[in-house]
This record gives structure tokens, C-alpha cells and sequence, in this order.
């Protein structure tokens, strides 16, 4: 392969796996060289500004990880989205070109099939079928309650677990042993040591 050159890459184009979209439904495309802030940017402008009530984000390869994490910044900046996850494979189309100077004929090209893994992530303001596969319900709610207190279990906003006490606090400030009767001759059954 080190006398080939890649000169094109295309991508099958495939249906949507959703039913029952929404008319004003987003479809985000998210690509390796896409980046998050300028994905996220338009996407929150679309559902906030713009009202959509459904958007989809999906990518494929290396673009995975990021899709995800699309996906994921939105759910915590929106809350109360439903979200239905679909996983397949798409068919990837490279063209390589020879660049062997040595042959005289026409230059020969050889063309790669790889099948890659995609994602496709649908988020929706509206309820959405539970029963299917990849459904994720909305996360519960965390702030304040009515009276003004945190019901999240942490101070600290942003996190969902309680902080840990910290090491002092671990630390027993007396180590009490239990002796049984049978092991002391003077009948005491407890000791502390300092």
C-alpha cells in the first residue's frame, strides 16, 4: 500500500431508523473533524430558539465517541429528554490511486468496501415509545425543592454523588477492641487503645 494514495472516501447514505418523526425534526451529522462547540451551538439554537421538539444526532467511526458526547451535553443542558439509541453499520466507499511511476500503463486505482460502525441518537422533548429498543428514559430532576432546599444529596452543583467525607473524618479517633471473657483473667471485656 505505500505506492497508493487515497483520493476519495463516500459514505452510503441510509434512511433514518426512527418511526414517526417529527416534521421539524434536527439531524445533526457529526464528523471527525466536527467540532463539539459549533455542533452544540447550533443544536441548542435549534431547540431553544427554534422550538424543534426532536433532533438526531448520528455519526459513524472515529465520529462516535463524539456523537455521544453531543448528546450527552445536551441532556444536561435541556433535562427531561427522552432518548431511543440505534447502533448499525454503514458501508464505506475508499478509492486508492497507484502512484508508481515505473508503470507506463494508466494509472490503476483499487477500491475499498469497509463496513464501519455508526450510531444514530434521537432526543425528544415528547414522550417516546418505552417498549423499544434503545429507549432511555429522561433523568430525574435535581435542585432545589420547594422549600428551598437541595435535593440533589451534594452542595456542590453538578455533581450527582455526594461528596466523600474527607480523610480526617475516615479516621477513627479511638480504636475500641472487644475481648471476649475467656481471653481475660481480670473479667474486663472491653479495652480502648489510644
Amino acid at each position: 500500500m505505500e505506492n497508493f494514495r487515497k483520493v476519495r472516501t463516500s459514505e452510503e447514505e441510509m434512511p433514518l431508523p426512527f418511526l414517526d418523526l417529527s416534521p421539524d425534526v434536527v439531524e445533526m451529522k457529526v464528523k471527525e473533524g466536527s467540532k463539539i462547540r459549533n455542533l452544540m451551538n447550533f443544536a441548542m439554537a435549534q431547540m431553544e430558539l427554534k422550538g424543534s421538539r426532536q433532533i438526531i444526532f448520528s455519526g459513524c467511526g472515529r465520529a462516535i465517541t463524539k456523537t455521544i458526547t453531543c448528546v450527552e451535553i445536551m441532556k444536561r443542558k435541556l433535562g427531561g429528554l427522552h432518548q431511543v439509541t440505534k447502533v448499525r453499520y454503514k458501508t464505506v466507499l475508499e478509492v486508492w490511486e497507484n502512484q508508481d511511476l515505473l508503470s507506463d500503463g494508466p494509472a490503476q486505482n483499487l477500491t475499498v468496501h469497509k463496513n464501519v460502525p455508526s450510531i444514530c441518537i434521537l432526543l425528544s422533548r415528547d414522550p417516546l415509545d418505552p417498549n423499544q429498543m434503545g429507549y432511555q428514559p429522561p433523568e430525574p430532576q435535581h435542585g432545589l425543592s420547594e422549600a428551598g432546599q437541595d435535593t440533589s444529596g451534594s452542595s456542590t452543583k453538578g455533581l450527582k454523588r455526594p461528596l466523600l467525607p474527607s480523610h480526617e473524618e475516615l479516621l477513627p479517633k479511638k480504636l475500641q477492641v472487644q475481648v471476649p471473657d475467656s481471653l481475660t483473667a481480670s473479667g474486663t471485656t472491653a479495652g480502648q487503645l489510644d
